[in-house]
Formats: C-alpha cells, structure tokens, sequence
C-alpha cells in the first residue's frame, strides 16, 4: 500500500495530537467518548509505550490483541500471574481499562483435537480477563468449509460460544463473537447467536469486515444485531480489487462514519475500538500518527 498521507496532512495530524494531548482523557470521559485501540496497530510498542500513549491521547481503554508480536497473551511477561498486581497498579496509575483480549481461538472445528485447542485457549484467555478486570474476550466463529452443511457448522460454532460462555459464567467475563472470516453476512451471525442464546455471549461488531463482503447496509446490520453488540471494531478501507486496503477514518469507501452515527443516536455504551492492522499489513502508517488521526477524527464525531 502507498502512503497513506501527505507532509502537509502528518503536520495537521501532529497539531491535532498535540491538542488532544492539552484537553486530555477528562474531557473523552466527560463526553462518555469510550475510545480504545487494539495493540495489533503497534505491534513493536512495549507495555509502557503503550500505556503512556493511550494515557496522554484521548484513550481510556485498550484492547490487547497481542504484545510484542506475542499473540498468546497468557504468555506475556506482564500477564503471568505473580506480575498481574503490578501490572494493574501501572493501569490504575493511567487512569485505563483493559476492554477486550483478542483470541485466536476458531469454533468452527470439527477435529475433536483442533477444537479442543481451541476452546483451551479460549478458557485461558477467560482466566486472564477475569484475574485483568476485562470485561471480554474476543473469539473468532470463523469459516464455513465447504465439505461440511452450514447448519451443521453453525451449531459447532454455537456450541462453542454456549462452553465458553458456562466457562465464564462466574468469572465476570463476557464471551465475544467478532464479526469474521466467512461468517459476516448479517443473516447467519443473527443465527448463531440466537443458537447459542447465552447471558454469557455477545458480538464485536466489526462493521468493516462485514460490509467488504457482503455490502450490506450498517442499518440492516445494526438493526438486526443491536441487541448482541457489546464491543466494536472501527477501521475504514480503500477498495482496490475487491480487497480492502486500510486507510485513516474517513478517507475510505466503507459506511463506517454511517455506522457510528448509528450507534452515536443509539447510546452505545461500548467501546469505540481502533483496529490498525498493521501487524498483519507492515506497510501501513506509523501507530502514533494513525492512533493519534484515530482519536482526533472520533472526538470530532462523537462530539
């Protein structure tokens, strides 16, 4: 991908950060704008960068989808257990949330050890937000095989939000669905969630990753799915292809800034949360500008 913005814009971008910086997290909170963004946009940042930055830009939450480029989060130095303490002390200090863990865990497995896998690492990152004081866990439904009935599919992935979501029950922690992979059609996520049907279980609501496939209209989607969305996905996209290329808020041709209006005039309660892909895509911008951009371009919207 080109560059994503000019000189000119970068210098906009940085008054703009500075700004934010001056009117500081009190005024987000004030005006209940509930910004996170997902680690997976600062892949090489350590824990204090990450703090630090979320802290003194108009951030209040961060969703951990891996920590230098360590994606089982369990295994992360500041998560194992005799570190946690300190850990939370250093979030209480920022005056921050952790709002979501992002697993990798797929529930559209039959393999009896694949899926087996899969909802252990589910159930460990359950453990973690419980021991974090994480509201969610973000698992994945995630393909629909070919070789296989979807219906029959539907109900593994059923299952598996149904386990996860007992396995949390007393724990304090919510079992969230992202919007994913090859379930993104607004008709079959309606369905598995009312398959499922547990207190437990929700969505994250990524609206991008539906809307490059399936072109459905954010209404028809939030209408349908208003009442499992407790967490959002916010990016926006070039369409180049057929295939989405990532781009700042507002410079894309999805129907995100449609979308957050929508959940604006809705009272969303959740998190409006930044996924700057760029541990997967190395060639987009720079976290600090893209973040900073991010948080900017929201408090304009959310106003």
């Amino acid at each position: 991908m080109k560059k994503q913005f000019s000189r000119r814009e970068f210098l906009n971008t940085t008054v703009g950060f500075s700004a934010i910086a001056f009117l500081g997290v009190a005024e987000f909170k004030k005006n209940n704008q509930r910004l996170s963004f997902s680690t997976l946009g600062c892949p090489d940042w350590s824990f204090d960068e990450i703090l630090n930055f979320a802290s003194t830009h108009g951030y209040s939450g961060i969703e951990f989808r891996g920590l230098k480029r360590e994606m089982n989060l369990p295994k992360c130095p500041e998560f194992l257990k005799d570190n946690i303490p300190m850990t939370l002390k250093r979030f209480k200090e920022k005056k921050l949330n952790v709002v979501n863990l992002g697993a990798s865990t797929q529930l559209h497995h039959s393999d009896p050890i694949e899926r087996a896998r899969h909802l252990e690492e589910g159930k460990n990152f359950i453990n973690l937000a419980h021991e974090l004081n994480c509201p969610y866990i973000r698992v994945f439904p995630n393909n629909l095989p070919k070789d296989r009935d979807k219906q029959e599919t539907f109900k593994l992935i059923s299952d598996g939000l149904v386990e996860l979501g007992n396995y949390a029950q007393d724990k304090g922690v919510m079992v969230l669905m992202e919007t994913h992979g090859e379930v993104v059609h607004t008709a079959d996520i309606a369905k598995v969630m009312s398959m499922a049907n547990h207190p437990k279980v929700g969505l994250v609501w990524d609206i991008v990753n539906m809307w490059t496939i399936t072109k459905e209209d954010p209404q028809l989607m939030y209408d349908s799915l208003k009442n499992y969305i407790h967490h959002t996905h916010i990016k926006d996209a070039k369409m180049v292809d057929d295939k989405p290329q990532y781009v700042f808020l507002g410079k894309g041709d999805t129907p995100i800034l449609k979308a957050v209006d929508i959940l604006k005039k809705n009272n969303y309660k959740g998190y409006y949360s930044f996924e700057w892909e760029k541990m997967w895509h190395p060639e987009l911008g720079a976290p600090d500008v893209a973040f900073a951009d991010y948080s900017t371009q929201m408090r304009k919207l959310l106003k």
